[in-house]
């Protein structure tokens, strides 16, 4: 094995490795399925009330959307090689209607380790039908995901929001710009 295939091989030891110890600490150790969906439930909630708080203008855009995928604790590692993961669930009406899980390998200029929030808003009633009726989703294949950025007055307008499927990556520090979530994958979770 050459130094720089040892080198990948480490990274992506390594990512997984951190992206395992951070998965055990966002989600219920707990093997009974009910207190595990309670768990995902109170951090949707926690999620959606620091976008509305972060974010004027977005508790009026959830409301219209047709559904609602909240993951609101992705964790992302990685040294060169990275990866990404996080549990979450989908609420319709306001009511959850399935849990999932999102994953996502990374290369580039990647070091250290982060957790974000990621918020995919369904506009239209035949992007959530589609989203439902899939049994594997992936961001860029399936469908396309317009992120949303805010202006300076930290205020989304719900009348310029014209794509089918828009999504918010939040920080503990506000907002991400200038990512993409192009090959992330959605899962249905069995709980």
């Amino acid at each position: 094995m050459d130094k720089r295939t040892f080198l990948v091989a480490g990274a992506s030891v390594a990512a997984v490795s951190l992206l395992s110890a951070g998965c055990t600490t966002t989600t219920s150790a707990s093997s009974d399925p009910q207190a595990r969906r309670n768990d995902i439930n109170t951090s949707v909630d926690r999620a959606l009330s620091n976008l509305y708080t972060q974010v004027g203008g977005s508790e009026e855009l959830v409301k219209s959307a047709r559904g609602v995928l909240v993951f609101p604790s992705v964790i992302a590692a990685g040294l060169g090689v990275g990866g990404a993961t996080g549990e979450g669930a989908m609420r319709e009406a306001g009511v959850t209607t399935g849990f999932f899980r999102t994953s996502s390998l990374s290369v580039g200029l990647i070091a250290g380790a982060q957790s974000t929030a990621v918020i995919y808003l369904f506009m239209t009633q035949e992007a959530l039908a589609k989203f439902n009726a899939s049994r594997g989703w992936q961001v860029g294949v399936d469908a396309g995901v317009t992120l949303i950025s805010v202006g300076t007055n930290a205020r989304v307008d719900t009348r310029s929001v014209q794509q089918p499927i828009v999504a918010f990556v939040l920080t503990n520090a506000g907002l991400m710009a200038n990512l993409t979530l192009d090959g992330t994958r959605i899962n249905r979770l069995d709980l």
